[in-house]
């Protein structure tokens, strides 16, 4: 299989479960975090690649580099729609598969939550990440592998 898969790594969940199948499928692998974010590394296997602290440091470095049929993990959907337009193949950690026909979608209530919070407008933030979301991405990674592999 020809595709890399970048991961952006600063608070990404399943570090470990991406290791175990991009090893599976023989898949190059890269997590993609800041330096800000720089820890204990030992259980994902796969190429680190650290660059410079600030907010869009890892987003622009997998944009530069990120080719058409790679695979990126990513909980930003900013960065998910970038992607998307260069024929990348793009997950959530919780196993959602961004695609162009959805990603309108989810950019807008992005923009509207960002609009709430700067009117003062909190909500409960994010659901808490399960067993179950676990499952789910491993699920959604391994069928997407299996496909690119011609399984």
């Amino acid at each position: 299989m020809n595709s890399v898969i970048y991961v952006d790594a600063d608070a990404c969940p399943v570090k470990l479960e991406i290791s175990i199948l991009a090893k599976e499928f023989k898949c190059e692998l890269r997590f993609i975090a800041s330096y800000d974010h720089k820890s204990n590394r030992e259980e994902e296997s796969g190429e680190w690649i650290f660059v410079d602290p600030g907010r869009d440091s890892a987003d622009l470095y997998i944009l530069n580099h990120i080719k058409h049929q790679d695979i990126l993990i990513t909980q930003d959907i900013g960065l998910a729609s970038l992607a998307l337009s260069k024929g990348v193949y793009v997950l959530s950690p919780r196993g959602t598969e961004y695609k162009d026909e959805s990603i309108v979608t989810a950019l807008d209530f992005r923009f509207l939550a960002a609009k709430a919070r700067r009117a003062g407008k909190y909500g409960k933030g994010p659901k808490a990440f399960t067993d179950l979301d676990r499952q789910q991405f491993q699920e959604s990674l391994r069928r997407l592998l299996s496909n690119l592999a011609g399984d």
